[in-house]
């Protein structure tokens, strides 16, 4: 699947790499084309060191979408793993005493002779890698939640921090599965010694519920991140020997992870021009051995497509220079 066909007929398009190979601008480029074409299209920065409002030339506010203007149908938002950290604070700490109302009893003392207060300390405990976790939670909210926009275009951070993002579905579903496993063995046992000590009526708690709810969600969400219909990740290099070797083991983890991945932008090429000066003509040079390899190893062995971008004199920011860049995306 080309380029220009995932931004026309997928739900998701997700831009990733290492630093500083241009993924920004190679997200917004494709967002402002797909945008121009008629597709209502919600571009989102995953980075926590967000460069999307400086790529676009506009002020993002963190967490709220904002529409850009001069392109009716272009939106964009930055999530900010900082802001509304103790919604996502309650909603993973949950208290494996909570539902039998046990621990405003005072029995808490009773239960760690039980080995009860291991459990209860291990569930205040909050998800691995919060960061990205709370991002992900953002990110459900477009992907399981009804909305208004045709596509949504991820510029997600570099390499490492992609990785633990797309096997956060993974690891969260297994993280809730073994509380809401705990919650349900404990519930009746802890259900009789409520009622042998308390007569009393409590609010009916439903974390249970919540957790459920969250965890199908979740799992919801990896379906679609695995369905090539819905999403296709595309891979953002620049022609160098260490590029390469990451963006060999990039795949592997986009194998792994079951994520659809067919394109390959390779950044920053300099051009074949008569006035160069020796130092670039020396990385040209270098730039053509490695694309050479580029082509051999993604593109015939693992049959990629292969999107060359020149390097451009000017800084790639701003409407002009990524429409630009996005027409040779698309070409």
């Amino acid at each position: 699947m080309d380029l220009k066909h995932a931004l026309m007929n997928l739900q998701m398009v997700m831009f990733g790499g290492k630093g500083g190979v241009g993924k920004t601008s190679s997200a917004a480029s494709a967002a402002i084309w797909a945008a121009e074409q008629g597709r209502n299209t919600l571009i989102i920065s995953t980075d926590p060191a967000h460069s999307l409002g400086d790529s676009l030339g506009v002020e993002l506010l963190p967490g709220e979408t904002t529409p850009i203007k001069g392109i009716p149908k272009l939106t964009a938002l930055e999530i900010n793993p900082g802001t509304n950290m103790t919604e996502l604070h309650n909603l993973t700490s949950i208290n494996p005493l909570g539902e039998s109302g046990l621990s405003d009893m005072g029995m808490g003392g009773l239960l760690e002779g039980f080995g009860m207060g291991d459990l209860q300390e291990l569930t205040s405990m909050n998800p691995p890698g919060i960061d990205e976790a709370f991002a992900f939670g953002k990110v459900l909210e477009f992907i399981e939640k009804e909305h208004e926009y045709d596509l949504i275009i991820f510029d997600t951070a570099p390499t490492g921090h992609t990785l633990r993002f797309l096997g956060l579905p993974e690891t969260l579903s297994s993280w809730i599965g073994k509380i809401l496993k705990m919650r349900l063995k404990m519930g009746k046992m802890l259900g009789v010694l409520k009622r042998m000590f308390s007569r009393e009526e409590k609010d009916e708690d439903n974390s249970l519920e919540l957790l459920e709810k969250y965890n199908n969600s979740i799992l919801n969400a990896r379906e679609d991140l695995m369905n090539p219909s819905k999403n296709n990740f595309v891979i953002v290099m620049i022609p160098e020997e260490m590029a390469i070797t990451e963006t060999g083991r990039f795949i592997n983890e986009l194998i792994k992870y079951d994520i659809p991945n067919s394109n390959i932008i390779v950044n920053q090429l300099y051009q074949d021009q008569v006035d160069l000066c020796d130092f670039c003509k020396a990385r040209r040079i270098m730039q053509q051995k490695n694309l050479d390899k580029i082509k051999e190893i993604f593109g015939n062995k693992m049959g990629k497509n292969l999107i060359e971008i020149p390097l451009f004199k000017e800084e790639v920011r701003e409407y002009n220079k990524l429409k630009e860049m996005g027409s040779y995306m698309i070409k």
